[in-house]
């Protein structure tokens, strides 16, 4: 059955890993929308303190600060197993069967191996900003209100690394249907055109998901 997300889903492992998978990268997007939806918050109540109490949401950037890994990293995993990140299809779309499938295995090592050192980089970058024998845990803060930057360097590492599972089960589902020829794999985003993307956006929003 397909979705309006373009992954196919059925009873093999790969797939069942794949949709509990998916459980954990919704969950995650949606503490990144509340983390927006809180930021929007407190603009309202910082532009309004500022022009009728004159008295602005103290520390405001500082929180800003905070949010900013919610924001920017935490859907990032959602959004690959959706196929929803920007790329070049001019080329893979042509391409059909075993091509397709080897074309998608390489490029997604690559995104893999990129990952994978940004996990490395960004678990270095919170291990200097942590200690417990620190105020807070802390060894650095924020400008205004002394907030500790950990829990925010912190979240960059876990948001690569789920992502990074999402695209080792991805490998291992190329190469699956490249070693089986499979007309239909599952777990990965297909390859569709413009007018099927359009119809099943369409019957997305509209609330007729099968």
């Amino acid at each position: 059955m397909a979705s309006a997300t373009s992954v196919l889903t059925d009873n093999s492992t790969l797939s069942k890993i794949d949709t509990q998978l998916y459980k954990l990268e919704k969950a995650l997007a949606l503490v990144s929308g509340l983390a927006v939806f809180s930021l929007m918050l407190m603009a309202v109540f910082s532009v309004a303190g500022r022009n009728f109490f004159n008295a602005p949401l103290p520390g405001y950037v500082d929180w800003i600060e905070q949010a900013m890994p919610l924001i920017a990293f935490m859907g990032a995993s959602y959004v690959m197993r959706d196929g929803g990140h920007i790329r070049m299809d001019i080329l893979v779309g042509q391409l059909k069967g075993r091509a397709l499938y080897l074309v998608e295995f390489i490029t997604t090592t690559a995104v893999l191996t990129l990952m994978v050192l940004l996990v490395w980089g960004t678990w270095a970058h919170f291990d200097r900003s942590f200690d417990f024998g620190a105020p807070m845990w802390s060894r650095d803060s924020s400008m205004d209100i002394a907030l500790p930057l950990w829990p925010a360097k912190l979240l960059a590492p876990v948001a690569f690394s789920v992502l990074c599972l999402r695209l080792v089960l991805q490998l291992c589902a190329y190469a699956k249907a490249f070693v089986t020829n499979a007309a239909t794999p599952v777990a990965v985003p297909l390859v569709i055109d413009a007018a099927t993307q359009a119809a099943m956006e369409a019957e997305h929003v509209s609330g007729h998901d099968s």
